[in-house]
C-alpha cells in the first residue's frame, strides 16, 4: 500500500468525495487521436484514484460518468462509450472484489442499452457483499431529474395519504434522493479547469468543498489526489457558524 505523497490526516478524511471528470476529449486532441482515445486512457485515472480512495480511508468515491446531457454528444462517441463501460466493468471486476470496493451507480439506467444495463448490474450484484468503499458510477445522471424524482415519489405519498406535507422535512427529501444511502460529499473535485458544477448532486452539494484543477482527467493521478485532499484538509468548515464558535476558548 503506498504512502500519501502529501502530508494527509488520516484522522480528517471526508467520508465521501464526488468527482466530474472532465478534458478526456481535450486531452486526445492534445494527443492529435479521436475523442473516445481519451475517453479509454481516462479509465486509467480512474482505476488511480479509484485505488487511491480506498488506500487511505474514503468510504465512499461518486464519479460522473455520464449525463442525461451527454446524449446530445456525436452518436459515434456515445456508443464507443457505452461499450467501453461494458468492458471496464468487466475488466475492473476482480480488482474491484481484491480491493474490497462496492460498485453502484445512480441516474436513470434502465435508459442504457441493454448490454451495458445488464453488465453494469452484474457488476453491482457481483461486489454487493464489499465493505471498504463503495464506488459510485452516475449514469444519466441529472441533479435536476433526481430532486424531480424525488418531488414526485413524495407527491404521491401525499396524495395516497401516507405522508403529510407538513412532516417534509429536509432529512425526508434526501431519503428520497438516489444518495439516499450515503452521506452528502464533503469534497467535490473537477477537472480541466472549468468552474462549475455542470447539473451533479445539486442537492448534496450545498456544503460541499469544490476543488477545481486545470490538469486534464486521463493525466489526474494519486499524487493530484492527495494534493487535492491536503488543500480540503486545510480548509475551515464552519456550517455557517463563526471561527469563535468552532474553536471556543
Amino acid at each position: 500500500m503506498s504512502e500519501p505523497q502529501v502530508n494527509i490526516n488520516t484522522e480528517k478524511l471526508p467520508q465521501h468525495i464526488a468527482v466530474i471528470m472532465d478534458g478526456n476529449g481535450r486531452w486526445a486532441k492534445q494527443h492529435g487521436r479521436p475523442r473516445i482515445f481519451g475517453h479509454k486512457n481516462g479509465v486509467k485515472a480512474v482505476r488511480e484514484i479509484t485505488e487511491a480512495a480506498a488506500e487511505i480511508g474514503i468510504k465512499y468515491l461518486t464519479l460522473y460518468a455520464f449525463s442525461t446531457e451527454n446524449w446530445n454528444r456525436p452518436r459515434l462517441e456515445v456508443t464507443a462509450l457505452m461499450v467501453l463501460l461494458v468492458e471496464t466493468v468487466k475488466n475492473e471486476l476482480k480488482t474491484l472484489n481484491k480491493n474490497g470496493i462496492r460498485l453502484n451507480a445512480i441516474g436513470d439506467i434502465s435508459m442504457l442499452p441493454e448490454k451495458t444495463y445488464k453488465t453494469l448490474k452484474q457488476g453491482i450484484e457481483d461486489t454487493k457483499d464489499n465493505t471498504r468503499m463503495t464506488l459510485t458510477l452516475a449514469l444519466n445522471y441529472s441533479a435536476k431529474w433526481e430532486i424531480l424524482e424525488a418531488t414526485k415519489s413524495i407527491s404521491e405519498k401525499v396524495a395516497h395519504g401516507t405522508l403529510k406535507s407538513e412532516d417534509i422535512t429536509q432529512e425526508v427529501f434526501h431519503s428520497h434522493l438516489a444518495t439516499h444511502h450515503m452521506p452528502d460529499p464533503e469534497l467535490l473535485i473537477r477537472t480541466s479547469g472549468e468552474n462549475r458544477v455542470s447539473n451533479f448532486l445539486l442537492w448534496q452539494i450545498a456544503y460541499t468543498e469544490f476543488y477545481f484543477t486545470d490538469i486534464l482527467w486521463p493525466d489526474f493521478t494519486k499524487a493530484d489526489f492527495h494534493k487535492a485532499l491536503a488543500d480540503y484538509q486545510g480548509r475551515e468548515r464552519r456550517f455557517g457558524k463563526t471561527t469563535e464558535q468552532l474553536n471556543p476558548k
